[in-house]
C-alpha cells in the first residue's frame, strides 16, 4: 500500500515533461542566454572605451566590475520580471512563474539572481537538485518561491 501511495505521489500529471527534460531545457536556454550576454557586456565595454577616449580600462577595475555585474543583473531581473522569460527562456518555451503563475515581481528576481548563483556555486547542485524534488525546483526556486515552467507549443 505504502508503494502505491509513494509511486502516485511522485508521478507527473500527463503531458508534463520529466525533470531531466525541463533540466535540459534549462540548461540549453542558460547557455543561449550567456550568448546574448556576452554580446551584450562587449557592446557595454566597448561604450566604455569610447566614452574613454580609446583608454582602455585596467584590468581589476572595481568600478567597470560593478558595471558588468548590474548589467548582468538587471538582464536577467529585468526578463524575469517582465514576462517571466528571457531570451533563451522564450526560445526553449520555459516562463518563471510566481505561487500566482504570473511573472515575478522585480525585487524577487533580483533574490533569485543572488540565490541563482549561490545554486550554480557548488558545482550546480542547486540546480541538479531539481532532478529530485517532487515539484522539479532547484535551490534558488524553492527560495525565492518561484518556479519555470515549460509552455505549450503555439501554432504560428
Amino acid at each position: 500500500m505504502s508503494r502505491r501511495r509513494s509511486a502516485a505521489k511522485n508521478s507527473r500529471p500527463a503531458g508534463a515533461p520529466s525533470a531531466a527534460t525541463l533540466l535540459f531545457r534549462r540548461l540549453a536556454a542558460g547557455f543561449y542566454d550567456l550568448l546574448l550576454l556576452a554580446g551584450l557586456l562587449m557592446l557595454v565595454g566597448f561604450a566604455v572605451i569610447v566614452a574613454r577616449q580609446g583608454e582602455a580600462v585596467r584590468p581589476g577595475t572595481l568600478w567597470f566590475q560593478a558595471l558588468l555585474l548590474a548589467v548582468t543583473i538587471l538582464f536577467y531581473a529585468g526578463f524575469w520580471s517582465r514576462g517571466g522569460q528571457t531570451l533563451g527562456m522564450r526560445s526553449w518555451r520555459l516562463q518563471v512563474v510566481d505561487e500566482r503563475g504570473l511573472p515575478p515581481r522585480f525585487r524577487v528576481c533580483l533574490l533569485r539572481f543572488v540565490a541563482a548563483l549561490l545554486s550554480l556555486a557548488p558545482f550546480g547542485l542547486g540546480l541538479w537538485w531539481m532532478l529530485w524534488d517532487p515539484q522539479r525546483r532547484s535551490w534558488h526556486d524553492r527560495l525565492t518561491h518561484t518556479r519555470v515552467v515549460l509552455l505549450p507549443k503555439t501554432r504560428t
